[in-house]
């Protein structure tokens, strides 16, 4: 469970001065994401994504298992976040579980699963009785602000990297077969949903701005920690490239009127468009740098084979 965090006043009125001075620390602009890093590991589904100094790190794996017994024709799809001290000071250890980890969990599974954006009909094995569980290990490496968005951002890089083995089934009997044996088959993604969260801020913090006074309220994109710890509200928008607004996560905090969802769910939609295109180039390049290297090995072992 995370620690309690607090800033000291002057650091709490340095950061909501410049605020109200249309100035961030890190020298963004109000609606600008962070600058996103992509980097795989060795094996498929293993993926690093930083933001600033946010780093986080998702694994995917894969396992036969059996579906539920509501959902026979429906494979599963699983997620573990885990903390450690190594991602900042204010964490415990890594085997509690705080409500932000429950919180990030549950949009992401909602983001993933309940928008259909994984086929989880396309891992059934056998209706019933056997199905892929997909399984995301997301851990927290560095914190600074933003882990819900870096971890959507990871998740579903991880998703689209990830192959699992290939499988012959006869009646109730399946077999896997190993990588040298068949090529993996990615799995199916229909669309990638991309979080955004919104952090808004009240400087003055009187009655009269909480109530009607719109033009005090500050709004920014992918706040930092320092910024996470002065806000008085957020607002998480999960949308993709075709404009589909898959869910919208807002816990307390400031009152937002229908014309600012919109507004922000526009500027969402720019950052989307954004993340997804850098997303989709990234595992194809890594796709192809890792056909090269499977050619070279080839070519290699077929001239050993010569000699």
């Amino acid at each position: 469970m995370a620690k309690d965090i607090e800033l000291s006043n002057s650091e709490n009125k340095f950061i909501l001065e410049a605020l109200r001075q249309n100035f961030r620390l890190d020298g963004r602009s109000f609606d600008q994401f962070r600058d996103l890093n992509i980097s795989f590991g060795k094996e498929y589904g293993d993926v690093t994504i930083t933001m600033g100094k946010t780093k986080v790190h998702c694994r995917i794996s894969c396992q036969i298992a059996q579906p539920y017994e509501d959902r026979p024709f429906e494979g599963l799809f699983l997620i573990s976040t885990e903390t450690s001290p190594m991602a900042g000071p204010q964490f415990e250890n890594g085997n509690s579980t705080g409500e932000d980890e429950v919180l990030c969990a549950r949009i992401i599974e909602k983001a993933v699963r309940r928008s259909s954006a994984l086929d989880i009909e396309g891992l059934c094995i056998v209706a019933g009785s056997k199905c892929w569980a997909i399984r995301a290990d997301v851990h927290f490496l560095d914190c600074d602000g933003g882990f819900i968005d870096a971890s959507c951002i990871a998740v579903m890089t991880a998703l689209l990297h990830f192959r699992k083995p290939d499988i012959t089934v006869l009646g109730d009997r399946v077999t896997i077969h190993p990588a040298d044996e068949r090529e993996p088959v990615p799995l199916g993604i229909l669309h990638i949903p991309i979080c955004v969260t919104f952090s808004f801020f009240n400087p003055q913090g009187t009655e009269e701005n909480i109530k009607g006074d719109s033009n005090a309220e500050i709004a920014i994109i992918d706040a930092n920690l320092q910024e996470e710890l002065l806000r008085d509200g957020t607002l998480t928008v999960t949308l993709n490239k075709n404009r589909e607004v898959v869910q919208i996560s807002k816990a307390g905090g400031l009152p937002m009127d229908a014309l600012s969802l919109m507004e922000n769910c526009h500027k969402a939609f720019a950052i989307t468009e954004k993340l997804t295109a850098q997303i989709l180039s990234c595992v194809k390049e890594d796709e192809i740098r890792r056909n090269k290297y499977a050619g070279l090995l080839s070519s290699e072992n077929d001239r050993e084979a010569t000699v």
